[in-house]
């Protein structure tokens, strides 16, 4: 089976936060139409296109259960009812607004100081969804960079087939691919501006959200956000 699954959050629908997202990246991550992205001063479409390529693909997300494939007897039925049960659960929670960060050379959005409650939900789904996910094959194992891992990550990676999860989780949305200085030189004032407005606004988490990768390289789609259910 090559068609993988990944719990997200994704930001609330018409949000501010999912506009910028979608608009940023170039692809509504809902419907997979294609957008225009901004226009950079001082860089070519082409490589801001190129230079936003792998967000793009994975969608304007912040990852809870990295991209797995379902082991043999669940189905995508069984895998949304899951996510639903899930979110019923849940507490809805705010947090004050993301930040741009340089993340090794990515750019991303993060929250601006250490938020238990988004390591706690990702924990949980972690745990919660572990059930569902076939083994990680020692192909997919290898696409790590192994020898950059701890060996508590490493351990994690064998494990539950993503490293950064518990005590090495940091909850990010990704809007670029790493940089070279001189494309975050060019990149990161025009972010910071982009984002401005997001800084008066909230943090808000009131779902998680199921997207779908029918085939190896394809795009990601958000196949159902999930609201929590208690408030």
């Amino acid at each position: 089976m090559t068609h993988r699954y990944a719990v997200y959050y994704a930001a609330p629908e018409a949000s501010a936060l999912e506009r910028f997202g979608i608009g940023w990246l170039g692809r509504d991550h809902d419907s997979g139409e294609i957008v225009a992205q901004p226009v950079v001063a001082g860089m070519p479409a082409e490589r801001l296109r190129a230079l936003t390529a792998s967000p793009r693909r994975y969608g304007f997300h912040g990852t809870l259960k990295a991209p797995f494939r379902l082991i043999e007897g669940y189905a995508r039925r069984d895998l949304h009812e899951a996510v639903e049960a899930f979110a019923d659960a849940r507490r809805a929670f705010t947090l004050p607004p993301l930040v741009l960060a340089d993340l090794d050379g990515f750019l991303a959005l993060v929250p601006p100081a250490p938020a238990p409650e988004l390591a706690d939900l990702a924990g949980d789904c972690v745990r919660w969804f572990e059930p569902f996910r076939a083994p990680s094959t020692p192909d997919e194992i290898a696409r790590r960079p192994l020898a950059e891992l701890s060996e508590r990550q490493r351990f994690q990676l064998q494990s539950f087939g993503y490293p950064y999860i518990f005590d090495d989780f940091a909850f990010h949305m990704t809007l670029t691919e790493r940089l070279a200085a001189p494309d975050t030189a060019v990149l990161r004032p025009h972010l910071e501006q982009l984002t401005a407005p997001l800084r008066s606004e909230p943090f808000v988490v009131d779902g998680v959200a199921v997207f779908e990768q029918p085939a190896p390289g394809a795009d990601f789609i958000m196949s159902a956000r999930y609201g929590f259910r208690i408030r």
